[in-house]
């Protein structure tokens, strides 16, 4: 019986990765542009509250402040996220044009063969911005594109293709392209990348274009081999709270915060049912779900808050998302990507903080089963 339960387990679980940001170590670049010691901590640990009922600064628990040059750090992190269930993680990658940045923490994992834990990346081929959402104002490093670039960037990953915990569908490698819309000829970049791969021996990649900015392309027609969708999705969001005129007036007289006339305030209530009722397209796409999100500790007026975040509303997003992927995918197509594993700037980590310790990552796993007990091999 306890054989039979664990095949059924193996058939039923979807493979959960979650996006994963790199950026808690000082680098010379963010000590020139924000300060000395500057890591996203420092957003995180800033946050305020700034209306009845908002829900700052998200601050950490159980692995507190870490510093990802600590191979303890990431230890810890990857045995956190495999006992709630959690397969993988999704690096974020950065690389302009020979130049890679934020590159430590993954690079000393690829190297070091530890922590023992399933990863693939995605490319962040945006520009960096003081605004922090990869626009054209106050560029502090741009991103541009070019045929011996492609070649470049694609034989510095091979290492990373080859090592046996890359995550991997039907024996392909796994690499996620943020803002594929941005690429001048993604068909041609996708072709070169797969060729420079069967040269290399590492055979055809799997690729995937996130729909973080523009959805409703069939990736195929870029290229790719399929699209997942980012949460929040900002046309699917729910309703802005508090922009009519008695709210206005509201803050004329002091009776409502400011806030809201500044930025938009949503609820992730409305977030989830927004998410769930949207139309699935017919291509191939894999769900993503988020935590929370709080931009506000980030940005200076123009953040975008979900207030009223809970544990269970999440947990009920995930579950359906997750019975979703199993019912239309085959088992080795059935990902489910979680936005995100430690992204506290943004008050989006599944990692435990003060207020909601691991309320989060039991809601994870009482979705799937533990990993151990499905198939482990990337």
């Amino acid at each position: 019986m306890d054989s039979m339960n664990k095949a059924n387990n193996q058939e039923k679980s979807a493979r959960l990765i979650t996006f994963y940001l790199p950026q808690f170590h000082p680098i010379p670049e963010n000590d020139a542009w924000w300060g000395a010691g500057f890591t996203e901590w420092k957003n995180a640990a800033k946050a305020k509250p700034l209306f009845n009922g908002h829900y700052q600064p998200h601050l950490p628990a159980d692995l507190g402040f870490y510093d990802l040059r600590l191979p303890e750090s990431r230890d810890a992190q990857a045995a956190l996220a495999r006992e709630y269930g959690i397969y993988g993680f999704c690096y974020y990658h950065y690389w302009f044009n020979g130049r890679r940045i934020l590159e430590r923490p993954f690079s000393d994992v690829l190297f070091s063969g530890s922590p023992d834990f399933p990863f693939c990346l995605c490319w962040a081929n945006e520009n960096w911005t003081r605004a922090w959402d990869g626009g054209k104002e106050h560029i502090l490093l741009e991103q541009s594109y070019s045929r011996e670039d492609d070649i470049n960037h694609i034989r510095s990953l091979m290492p990373a293709f080859a090592d046996p915990r890359y995550i991997r569908i039907d024996g392909k490698p796994l690499f996620l392209v943020y803002r594929s819309e941005l690429l001048p000829d993604p068909v041609s970049t996708c072709e070169l990348w797969r060729t420079e791969a069967m040269k290399a021996g590492i055979g055809d990649l799997y690729l995937v274009r996130v729909e973080s900015f523009v959805s409703g392309i069939n990736p195929h027609s870029m290229g790719f081999d399929a699209a997942v969708e980012f949460a929040p999705d900002w046309r699917h969001k729910g309703r802005v709270q508090h922009r009519d005129l008695f709210s206005r007036l509201l803050v004329k007289l002091g009776l409502l915060s400011r806030f809201y006339l500044d930025n938009e305030v949503h609820d992730y209530a409305e977030l989830v049912s927004a998410m769930l009722s949207k139309p699935i397209p017919s291509y191939p796409y894999f769900r993503c779900v988020c935590p929370s999100f709080d931009n506000s500790g980030r940005r200076i007026g123009h953040s975008s808050v979900f207030r009223n975040c809970t544990p269970d509303q999440y947990g009920r997003w995930l579950h359906e998302v997750t019975e979703w992927t199993v019912g239309a995918h085959a088992p080795d197509t059935q990902l489910v990507f979680i936005n995100a594993w430690n992204e506290w700037g943004e008050g989006n980590h599944l990692e435990p903080d003060l207020k909601w310790g691991r309320s989060y990552l039991e809601h994870t796993r009482s979705t799937v089963p533990l990993q151990e007990e499905v198939t482990s091999s990337p």
